[in-house]
């Protein structure tokens, strides 16, 4: 797809993401859902009215009644959508820096659009043609209220709430100044916990910390763990469907730790687990450990959302997908990831270990290291020079390399990928080992060789 990347439409706002752009694209999404109503959310970033107006106008356009949703995370979305029968266009860049935004487009049943979908639309944007209203059936805005108030009933109607409460668990949450500002440490209030927050005042600069919630920008978190007494540390990205952990320590959970914990919790004989191609070992030792099948896609939700639909119409039970990110899906659930839910369910791994900390809990899925390197490129005429370089270094290399997504190089007891970002402009390098050294320099050998080709 030329518009679309692995997890919607994300670039620099006023740059590369415009009005017009957000405009076809809703035009075309309100043509190709053929829905009368279509609501329209974004995240807190600075430039989300902008583009949330320019989206309501063009689904208007379309002759489409538009329910304005306002701020709120991309799982209440979800929900909303489910719940009232209707598609949305979301304004968010998710985790990117605050500079950027997005579009994300979710259908009536709450789940990101399919591949198919996603191409039908974008075919209509790249050809221009959308069935435009007469004045007469323009549509018309309605703002709708209580969507985050029905989002956290449904949560806490969603885990085991006893048990979570009888643990008397007191949790330190960061949700990066977005989306789930407010509705995240409400939540796990309501779950009966001790709640202490951090950079938790709705912000689209991120003032307190760059909304990816990776170890580097998670400094004020762990202190306040520490410094609290808290059991446990949960952060959000922007929009709130990852979620990423730091133990009693303070020290950060790699989040394909936390991945392969909760999978333990999920999995029996004859689940499958879909992931990406940038899966852990962590995770295929759980797999292999309950007699569950490992399905790999392309890095991203879309992707996963495709393969996980297509299992369940074989009948085949996929409790749980995702990716070491923070972003995993319990389909059981919703088809969708949702940052809140996923700290519950940690919590509840928390309540039924009784008195083991988290350090203690994921000690299990903790034996391999994984380096993870990003290289930018100026324009698309380097990113093929390097992405070329990068196939000459396979093509030599003693192991068969999946093409799924990029180039992975698998050695048994360690591997490397490189593939190219699907929402910046990066080429992206992970490699995993039990031993660190041999994961550093399976990456910089990697690096080396990408870099040859500027």
């Amino acid at each position: 797809m030329e518009l679309f990347g692995s997890s919607g439409i994300r670039g620099v706002a006023l740059r590369y993401l415009t009005p017009e752009l957000v405009l076809d694209i809703a035009k075309a999404a309100g043509t190709t859902w053929d829905a009368d109503r279509v609501a329209v959310a974004r995240d807190t970033r600075t430039t989300g009215e902008l583009f949330a107006n320019a989206a309501a106008s063009g689904l208007a356009a379309v002759g489409c009644d538009v329910e304005r949703l306002g701020v709120v995370p991309t799982p209440a979305v979800g929900n909303y959508c489910e719940s009232a029968g209707v598609p949305c266009v979301l304004v968010t860049a998710s985790h990117n820096p605050p500079e950027f935004n997005g579009v994300k487009l979710v259908g009536d049943d709450g789940v990101e659009l399919s591949v198919d979908v996603l191409e039908r639309i974008e075919r209509r944007v790249l050809d221009d043609e959308y069935d435009h209203a007469t004045w007469r059936d323009a549509g018309v805005t309605t703002t709708i209220e209580g969507v985050v108030d029905d989002y956290i009933d449904q949560l806490i109607a969603s885990v085991d709430r006893e048990a979570i409460a009888d643990a008397e668990l007191t949790v330190a949450v960061d949700p990066g100044h977005g989306a789930a500002s407010s509705s995240s440490p409400r939540f796990y209030r309501e779950l009966g916990c001790a709640v202490r927050t951090v950079n938790a005042t709705p912000d689209g600069h991120f003032p307190g910390r760059e909304s990816e919630p990776v170890p580097e920008n998670l400094a004020d978190l762990s202190r306040l763990v520490a410094t609290s007494d808290a059991d446990v540390g949960i952060a959000h990205d922007g929009d709130a469907d990852r979620a990423v952990f730091v133990d009693e320590t303070g020290a950060f959970v790699d989040g394909d730790t936390s991945f392969a914990a909760l999978a333990d919790a999920e999995l029996e004989a004859g689940d499958a687990v879909v992931s990406a191609v940038n899966v852990s070992q962590r995770l295929v030792d759980v797999c292999d450990a309950n007699d569950a099948a490992l399905e790999l896609t392309p890095i991203g939700a879309t992707n996963i959302i495709t393969r996980t639909r297509e299992l369940d119409d074989e009948d085949v039970r996929v409790p749980i997908a995702g990716e070491g990110n923070g972003g995993v899906f319990f389909p059981p659930y919703r088809l969708s990831r949702d940052g809140a839910y996923i700290g519950a369910k940690f919590l509840e791994l928390l309540a039924n270990a009784g008195s083991d900390p988290v350090s203690e809990v994921v000690a299990p899925y903790t034996d391999y290291h994984v380096v993870r390197l990003n290289i930018e490129y100026d324009d698309a005429g380097e990113r093929e020079q390097m992405l070329s370089a990068a196939r000459a270094y396979v093509e030599t290399a003693d192991a068969e390399p999946n093409t799924t997504d990029g180039y992975r190089l698998d050695y048994g007891d360690a591997w490397v990928l490189v593939r190219p970002s699907g929402t910046e402009p990066k080429i992206r390098i992970y490699a995993e080992s039990a031993d660190a050294t041999r994961s550093e320099r399976l990456a910089a050998e990697m690096r080396e060789a990408v870099e040859a080709g500027r």
